[in-house]
């Protein structure tokens, strides 16, 4: 499996915050208020993917990856490489669009009083995502197992 471009990841948070700033323009008076559990739960996930990144790197150096029960199983780091790279993406895609979100409020932060309410929500879960993105391609990045020695049984 390849690592995720960084290069991508802040192409897609680019597009996704030009689609929502367009699409907040158009829609924000009908919009409702930015819910606190979304960036809890963003917030929830970055934490989550950083403990395990850590976890997970100190079981490599450690080298106890292997089938034992006191081991951390191959396939266990495997799928944690797939929580790091689907958390990598959805925090590229989500701090966009809450970024987008962010600039409109910003924009229009002396006019609505809706803008001022939402902007600092905006701004957490736009950060919130951010930090589940970086988190993510931290875990991915710790799931790397290095090649083994020449001299060592594959």
């Amino acid at each position: 499996m390849k690592r995720t471009p960084i290069a991508n990841l802040i192409a897609t948070a680019v597009f996704c915050a030009l689609a929502s700033f367009i699409v907040v323009m158009r829609f924000y008076g009908v919009m409702s208020n930015i819910p606190v559990s979304v960036a809890l739960m963003l917030w929830t996930m970055a934490t989550l993917c950083a403990l395990l990144a850590l976890k997970v790197r100190k079981k490599i150096q450690q080298q106890e990856i292997g089938l034992d029960r006191s081991q951390l199983n191959p396939l266990n780091v495997a799928q944690c490489m797939v929580v790091g790279k689907a958390s990598a993406w959805t925090g590229a895609i989500f701090s966009g669009f809450y970024a987008g979100i962010s600039a409109y409020a910003l924009l229009r932060y002396t006019q609505l009083a809706a803008a001022q309410e939402d902007m600092p929500r905006a701004i957490i879960t736009m950060c919130g995502a951010l930090a589940m993105a970086v988190a993510g391609v931290f875990l991915e990045k710790s799931c790397s197992v290095p090649p083994p020695h020449d001299a060592e049984p594959a």
